[in-house]
């Protein structure tokens, strides 16, 4: 007998079946699942559903000041099954980190903070005293399921004076320790945007790809996409959007897009302030945005799902298949005049709103 099944289904590009889950797991994909199940959820005809959405960059440790939050309050209760937290904490936090999210409906994995203690302070990789080889090891090794990346926040407030360095030593230690996936946090210079884009290689991801900064990705003075960002695009350096408080800017994805440059992955860089106060608010938001902007909702989905999960190797999440996990997001595509702000104060009005309805996390659902 079946854990569940999930009847009259519908893909967002139109695809129709039902779903025998069992054991946290999709056991069946079929027209018509025939077995017995101890539980059923039968959509209705305007909802959708989708592999559970993946919002691969949130700030989601609950002890920190700066940037923090619940991960249930950026996961579950908004449609999202799965949170990376972006390098929040480091070598000597990210213990504690993980025990605190084990506690969670919501999925959580982590990006380690090459500083060791992470985001304590803005400008972690000023000292770099607080990046130790050791102590990365350390951490990679200890916690090989919670920890899936490095993160290097290369930017003018974190750095100090520590120009370039402070990726070299992260891209070191991504070679030294089984190739992770590095996240390249990017804003003001410096370092310049080439320089950093320079040591960056195919698979790394560069988050904040949008942002409407001088040193971003844009060039003002012919309003094209700059040619070294070009370069990095085609060696397969992995656009994401991170949206946060600051970093992302409706003309400058926009005149990308134009160009034919799109993000890979559309995350929301959300922690508590900018949830409630914006212009984050959810990840739902963000894609909504990029809709705005000229991507397709199958696009935004796989961006949400197959793509993180890509990205960021999280086996067994990010499609609907027998053996992946049964992390389902469902979700209504509803008409809407709602006002959309940018990080830079430019308003959009959307004429279509995406509302999660309902997350299932391991085959368990809970109401949005």
């Amino acid at each position: 007998m079946l854990d569940l099944v999930v009847r009259n289904g519908k893909t967002i590009d139109g695809q129709k079946f039902e779903l025998g889950i069992s054991d946290g797991k999709i056991t069946d994909i079929a027209d018509k699942i025939v077995e017995e199940s101890q539980n059923e959820l039968v959509l209705t005809e305007e909802q959708y559903l989708s592999p559970g959405w993946i919002d691969d960059h949130v700030h989601c440790y609950e002890k920190m000041t700066l940037y923090y939050d619940y991960p249930d309050e950026v996961g579950v209760k908004r449609g999202v099954t799965t949170v990376i937290d972006a390098g929040t904490t480091g070598a000597e936090n990210i213990g504690d980190f993980c025990v605190l999210a084990e506690k969670s409906k919501t999925n959580v994995y982590a990006l380690l903070n090459i500083s060791k203690w992470g985001i304590v302070e803005q400008d972690e990789l000023a000292d770099l005293t607080k990046v130790q080889r050791d102590a990365v090891r350390r951490a990679i090794e200890e916690f090989p399921e919670f920890i899936v990346g490095l993160k290097a926040r290369m930017s003018k407030t974190v750095i100090g004076s520590s120009g370039i360095e402070p990726l070299r030593l992260a891209k070191k230690f991504q070679r030294e320790y089984g190739n992770l996936p590095l996240m390249v946090h990017v804003g003001s210079a410096p370092p310049e945007l080439s320089d950093i884009l320079a040591l960056m290689d195919k698979g790394d991801v560069l988050t904040h790809c949008f942002n409407g900064k001088e040193n971003g990705i844009l060039d003002r003075s012919s309003n094209q996409i700059k040619g070294f960002v070009w370069e990095a695009y085609n060696k397969g350096v992995i656009f994401d959007i991170g949206h946060g408080t600051d970093s992302f800017n409706f003309g400058v994805a926009k005149q990308a897009l134009s160009e034919g440059m799109k993000s890979s992955s559309i995350s929301s860089d959300i922690y508590v302030r900018n949830r409630q106060n914006g212009p984050v608010y959810d990840l739902a938001t963000t894609m909504e945005k990029l809709f705005l902007v000229g991507y397709s909702w199958e696009e935004i989905i796989k961006q949400v799902t197959e793509s993180p999960a890509k990205n960021f190797h999280l086996k067994n999440k990010g499609k609907l298949a027998a053996g992946y996990d049964a992390d389902i997001t469902i979700f209504t595509i509803q008409e809407s005049e709602k006002e959309l702000i940018d990080s830079n104060g430019n308003t959009r009005t959307a004429k279509e709103e995406i509302v999660p309805v309902k997350t299932i996390i391991g085959g368990q659902i809970y109401d949005n």
